[in-house]
């Protein structure tokens, strides 16, 4: 019963905002004081401490061999899944070290080829456990109950056990699931050459802006100086990095492809209808939910467009760009803050939440479970990790001092409260949430931290910036994410078709769903050729389906969260229980249970609310002083 669930959260509103001080003045890492680098000895005291417990674990994994057809006995079935479960955990402890140090510093091979090391033994141990599953597909739902009556301990894997027979049609021979298992690795391949070539060796570009300063335009420097207020540096900001990645986009078609081809080979030897099936069926997720939200969205893209409008209009240009949309729209308005001042804006956000909730955030923020600053190297983007269930969660930030990086710190403490709740009050087995859940806390710590702002702040220039920064989360998560959904849904249905896949044709296939959201042809944002190439930018398309359950989650955490400021009964209890439940139900149960029903319209259409309400409240102001 695997639990390792590697994949980082990054920030739905803010998944290409990678807070890097691209200028080339960022410090060393061993110029950065402690206090702003997370404490990895709280995991292993030393390398050679985590080199001893992965030692220590191979010695281990010929035991899972044992129970090789027994798991017919209770007794047996019981000792097997609780052998499996601490070695699952330790799993989760070592991988966890190993690649918050690759993190580090993505340049180093040593902490690279430690998390290598780790991954080559969780593809040896699935290879040997992979009997378990099989054994127990030839049970049945009677002969479970009657095992856990007489082996009460087993109650904890039931969840885990009756979902194994919920997918028992997909499920393989022994033979089979062992073949599977080995090809993990490779099936991991084309994500880890993308997140090398294009962290650390993509020579990307440098130019001068009209200040005379040189900037590198990597992924952070990218993500910095696109939000100049300067429109001839943010147009040659875009025309020097997207020709930088047009330059290599068969390359990134290639890894992309490659990443697609092992997708359709196991939806195929599983025997599912297609790849969206067979990813969302893991957590018993209707299809319905992913293609009702392209349908949402798209039946909503006046919505959308209003709020493109609306920027084109406080921007002043005649002409909305692609390069206009991070511009900053209220002039003068430079919300900038240290660390320190963010600890204390994101803590008194989540008082409502209750004096428990707020006492562990601040151990998070004062404990050195965070990394804080960019050093070079560093692994871009932002993520919160609580794979070591028995430690604390962990969080990787690159902050810049922007609001956006106040904002990105809510987010990810929202995700590490998730951790924190479910590993506390779930065992081992139950802990592990899903990722259709797992950006609602995310994103609901947001818009916390965007009510305490806008509650306090009565300047009309700040109160638009905030309004419009609430707006621009709105479009990234709801709309953008739901974008990328939708040519991640075409471009697997083109692998299932057999239709060729190169650079190009995700090319065509991403810009032309790029101007349809964008309403390119209806005069409403000029998207220029050249960006479409930005599809090879975006790592969350070698998640699996991963991208949608940022729009999902956002609109769930819109709606408790509107729940929370009319001060709804029983709501931050219901929260609590929510962030608790770890893997104990399936996730569209635990959120009909904490209030929201994702089967229906209604999330998405308090979010559209929302939306509206917020872009009334700027045209009001707008009016007001007569603009």
């Amino acid at each position: 019963m695997n639990k390792l669930n590697t994949v980082a959260m990054l920030s739905p509103v803010l998944v290409f905002c990678l807070s890097e001080a691209a200028s080339g003045q960022m410090k060393e890492r061993s110029e950065t004081a402690e206090v702003y680098q997370w404490r990895l000895e709280d995991l292993y005291s030393s390398d050679q401490a985590w080199e001893q417990a992965k030692e220590e674990l191979a010695g281990r994994l010929d035991a899972i061999g044992e129970y090789r057809g027994r798991l017919n006995d209770a007794a047996a079935l019981r000792a097997c899944l609780e052998l499996d479960s601490d070695i699952s955990k330790t799993f989760g402890r070592l991988y966890s070290y190993a690649s918050m140090k690759s993190d580090q510093d993505t340049r180093v091979s040593r902490y690279l080829a430690m998390k290598q090391a780790v991954e080559q033994l969780m593809t040896e141990y699935g290879s040997r456990a992979s009997y378990i599953e099989p054994e127990i597909v030839k049970l049945d739902a009677a002969t479970i109950e009657r095992f856990i009556a007489d082996e009460p301990e087993l109650a904890v894997y039931r969840m885990y056990l009756m979902d194994i027979l919920r997918r028992k049609a997909h499920k393989l021979s022994e033979k089979e699931e062992k073949i599977l298992a080995e090809t993990a690795l490779m099936a991991g391949g084309p994500g880890s050459i993308y997140r090398i070539f294009s962290d650390a060796e993509l020579p990307y570009p440098e130019i001068t802006l009209s200040d005379g300063t040189k900037v590198l335009l990597n992924k952070a420097g990218y993500a910095l100086h696109r939000s100049s207020a300067i429109r001839a540096d943010r147009e040659a900001v875009f025309e020097a990095f997207w020709s930088a990645i047009n330059g290599f986009r068969q390359t990134f078609g290639v890894q992309l492809y490659s990443h697609l081809q092992a997708h359709t080979f196991t939806m195929r030897t599983r025997n599912y209808e297609s790849c969206l099936h067979q990813a969302l069926d893991r957590n018993n997720i209707p299809t319905e939910v992913y293609h009702s939200l392209i349908d949402n969205v798209r039946a909503n893209l006046d919505t959308f467009h209003r709020y493109l409008r609306l920027k084109k209009r406080m921007l002043g240009v005649e002409t909305l760009k692609y390069s206009d949309l991070y511009a900053p729209v209220v002039k003068d308005v430079d919300l900038r803050y240290s660390f320190d001042e963010a600890k204390a804006l994101v803590l008194d956000a989540v008082r409502p939440l209750g004096p428990d909730y707020a006492g562990v955030v601040a151990k998070a923020l004062n404990e050195r479970w965070i990394d804080v600053y960019p050093t070079p190297g560093k692994r871009s983007g932002a993520y919160s990790s609580g794979n070591a269930y028995d430690v604390h969660p962990y969080i990787l930030l690159n902050y810049n001092g922007q609001f956006d990086d106040v904002s990105t710190l809510a987010h990810e403490l929202g995700h590490t409260m998730h951790s924190y709740y479910s590993n506390k009050n779930q065992p081992f087995p139950l802990a592990d949430y899903s990722i259709f859940v797992a950006e609602v806390a995310s994103t609901f710590n947001e818009a916390m931290l965007i009510h305490k702002m806008l509650s306090e702040i009565k300047d009309d220039d700040v109160r638009l910036s905030l309004l419009m920064n609430h707006l621009d989360g709105i479009k990234g998560t709801v709309f953008r994410q739901t974008q990328f959904a939708e040519f991640e849904l075409r471009m697997h249905e083109k692998v299932e078709r057999r239709e060729p896949v190169t650079g190009d044709t995700l090319t065509e296939l991403y810009g032309r769903i790029l101007k349809d959201y964008y309403g390119h042809e209806k005069g409403v944002c000029q998207i220029d050729d050249l960006y479409a190439v930005e599809w090879a930018y975006i790592p969350h398309f070698y998640y699996n389906f991963y991208v949608y359950q940022y729009s999902t989650s956002f609109t769930a955490a819109t709606a408790l969260a509107e729940e929370v400021f009319s001060s709804a009964a029983g709501v931050v209890h219901r929260y609590l229980d929510f962030i608790s439940a770890g893997g104990s139900e399936y996730p569209v149960e635990i959120l009909k249970q904490a209030g929201v029903d994702m089967t229906t319209s209604g999330p998405f259409e308090k979010t559209m609310l929302t939306m509206n309400r917020t872009m009334d409240e700027i045209e009001a102001i707008l009016a007001r002083r007569g603009k």
